[in-house]
């Protein structure tokens, strides 16, 4: 299928100021995903939410991200890096200005919705480009290690840096600082990256697959993150499921019967990307579900404030920086194999300690132990897996590569967060703090199952070193 060329290598000396570009354009994504969360309070009350809207202002954003992610990675192939990546930074960049003027709340929720697509498109763009940037071994494996570090500290430091602003300038102030930094992005990217060629005609790219896919994927991903609200009985819910098994058995069909698919059928012959999927479906479950009931912990446990659990999530966003690079070092220096099996041990053993240390009366000092080891493993298997997913895929494939990873993230995190929350109890209005501590425990006492278990599945398996 004839896709845009991949550009050249720019000189070693050049590479730094792009990878601070791409690295800038993940710390855009992951604060718009995680600054709001604080400010939830005051956007329901400034913008008159019902208790049960408000969690739309976060579900939006899941929901069209995780549906999109696959078209925008094969756009990324079809249309350029370079221009989707721009055109991404943009469509980020006036949805957050619009959100931070939205007066009302439907227009707030349509908003996180279409900075969703943009990060659909943004992700896969920016990974993308590393991986063509950047030669397989050592220096791609830098690069996506900084790449996970700017992440990294975008969760972590979106707790923190949304309490500060909320309680400067109110809860606009979440959006429009995404505005200057989302436009810098796109202006530098315009500048910086090797032009595109010529997009492809129509006739090249896969609609009706595009449409069902991002249908099915879309309904999908509404269905795991409203159930738990909803029931998993309701009207909608059934509905919605319906459609989405509907739509994506006519895209398993299409993919099937058209010239140029919009997943190349050899990439799932490619073990090490499928084993890399189903890495990040698990990552998301257990890793990036953590927060949720730390944050949880932190507020209605402890009575934190805002600040102070912006602030308790400080440790966490050093130490995952600092397993990124490890994971980096350790690839090179142990092979792929086995630097992702030890990051999940680490995540493993650093779960078990930090269940043990939860309690009612516990201090945040007790907590550090499992914090930190569980921290590093997170960011070593973050660096492990991206790695797994670009090694041996071809430049015109990047895209779609990187578009099928994100997407089993997106998935395995609200499949995840849907399983915990329903084994926790936290989701019930009726939980007293001695109840929603034991059911914290008990989330983290499962997340600590299920790294450890995905440990075990690497044993049989010898993957080579990316050296």
């Amino acid at each position: 299928m004839p896709a845009v060329k991949s550009p050249s290598i720019p000189s070693r000396r050049r590479l730094g100021l792009p990878l601070l570009v791409l690295a800038t354009a993940q710390l855009v994504i992951s604060l718009d995903y995680n600054i709001v969360y604080v400010a939830l309070p005051s956007i329901g009350s400034g913008l008159g939410f019902s208790g049960q809207d408000l969690q739309w202002v976060v579900s939006a954003y899941v929901v069209t991200t995780g549906g999109f992610l696959l078209l925008g990675g094969r756009a990324t192939d079809l249309l350029g890096r370079r221009r989707v990546f721009v055109v991404a930074a943009l469509l980020y960049a006036v949805s957050s200005l619009v959100g931070g003027l939205a007066e009302s709340a439907g227009v707030l929720v349509a908003v996180r919705a279409v900075q969703g697509v943009g990060g659909s498109l943004l992700f896969p763009a920016a990974l993308s480009l590393i991986n063509t940037l950047y030669e397989e071994g050592p220096s791609r494996n830098r690069a996506l290690a900084a790449w996970g570090a700017a992440g990294a500290g975008g969760l972590c430091f979106g707790s923190l840096l949304g309490g500060v602003l909320v309680d400067a300038f109110g809860w606009p102030a979440v959006f429009l600082v995404n505005v200057p930094l989302a436009g810098a992005v796109a202006l530098a990217g315009s500048l910086l990256f090797p032009a595109d060629g010529p997009p492809p005609g129509q006739r090249n790219f896969d609609l009706p697959g595009a449409l069902t896919a991002t249908v099915g994927i879309t309904l999908l991903v509404f269905v795991l993150v409203h159930a738990p609200e909803a029931g998993w009985g309701s009207r909608t819910v059934l509905g919605c499921a319906a459609l989405s098994a509907v739509s994506l058995a006519l895209f398993a069909v299409i993919e099937t019967r058209v010239g140029a698919p919009l997943t190349p059928g050899h990439l799932f012959g490619h073990r090490g990307l499928l084993g890399a999927m189903a890495l990040t479906a698990l990552f998301s479950a257990t890793f990036s579900s953590l927060p949720y009931f730390l944050t949880l912990y932190f507020q209605t446990v402890h009575g934190y404030s805002a600040m102070a659990t912006g602030a308790a999530f400080l440790v966490p966003a050093l130490v995952v920086a600092v397993g990124t690079e490890a994971g980096e070092r350790a690839v090179s220096a142990l092979g792929l194999r086995t630097a992702l099996l030890c990051g999940m041990a680490l995540g493993a053993v650093g779960a078990l300690l930090l269940a043990l240390a939860l309690g009612d009366h516990g201090s945040y000092a007790r907590l550090l132990p499992g914090i930190v080891l569980l921290s590093l493993g997170q960011g070593a298997t973050w660096t492990g897996m991206w790695i797994a997913a670009a090694t041996g895929v071809p430049a015109e494939d990047q895209g779609v590569a990187s578009g099928l990873a994100s997407t089993t993230l997106q998935v395995g995190g609200a499949v995840g967060l849907a399983v915990l929350v329903a084994v926790a109890g936290t989701g019930t209005h009726a939980s007293t703090t001695g109840g929603l501590l034991d059911g914290v425990r008990q989330a983290v006492y499962v997340i600590t199952a299920g790294i450890g278990l995905g440990a075990v599945a690497l044993l049989p398996f010898r993957g080579r070193a990316a050296h």
